[in-house]
């Protein structure tokens, strides 16, 4: 009987070898002082609007966002990491003002709603994507402001590597030098 049992266990141990356990997403991290921005690496509190956070797999601290927008392309753009496992965005129907969007109230952004579109800038000066924990809050910014309400992966590639008249993380300026009119990065 004992060997049956001893048999059993090294059974089980051996077929859970070579499974992964799936990672754990991460909780999000307050907003503090020491977050800055990952394209402009500025510290992201001294931008109005929603920001964001994303958590890569084998790095303990989030790369921090300025904007929503920003976080968005970084999960588009082919030169970035794929690994992340969590995505974080500002919710705005939690924040004190679009001053104050706030260090704690985060939504995951696949179960966020997006306004994008809208008359509202995001912190570096560029189009937004503002992000909101209910589809009623978006809905009702977008009363206010423009826009159209999406989810994440609604959010057009486009839209978020776009160019922009304002200066802004993820920006693009037109190069008119020598009469030319293609982008290049800012």
């Amino acid at each position: 009987m004992i060997r049956h049992g001893i048999l059993l266990s090294l059974l089980l141990l051996l077929a859970g070898c070579g499974e992964e356990a799936p990672a754990a997403r991460p909780k999000a991290v307050a907003l503090n002082a020491e977050a800055l921005g990952h394209y402009c690496q500025m510290n992201v509190l001294e931008h109005e609007g929603p920001k964001a956070q994303i958590h890569l797999a084998y790095n303990p601290n989030p790369v921090w966002f300025s904007q929503v927008r920003d976080a968005v392309a970084f999960t588009r753009l082919p030169e970035e990491p794929k690994d992340y496992v969590a995505i974080y965005v500002s919710d705005m129907d939690k924040a004190e003002s679009w001053a104050s969007p706030g260090a704690e109230n985060w939504v995951e952004a696949r179960d966020a709603y997006f306004v994008i579109e809208s008359t509202k800038r995001g912190g570096m000066g560029a189009d937004e994507a503002i992000s909101f924990g209910t589809e009623q809050g978006a809905l009702a910014f977008a009363a206010s402001n423009g826009g159209r309400v999406v989810r994440f992966d609604d959010i057009p590639t486009e839209y978020v590597l776009a160019f922009s008249e304002s200066p802004g993380e993820n920006t693009r300026q037109r190069d008119t030098h020598g009469g030319s009119a293609h982008e290049v990065e800012k």
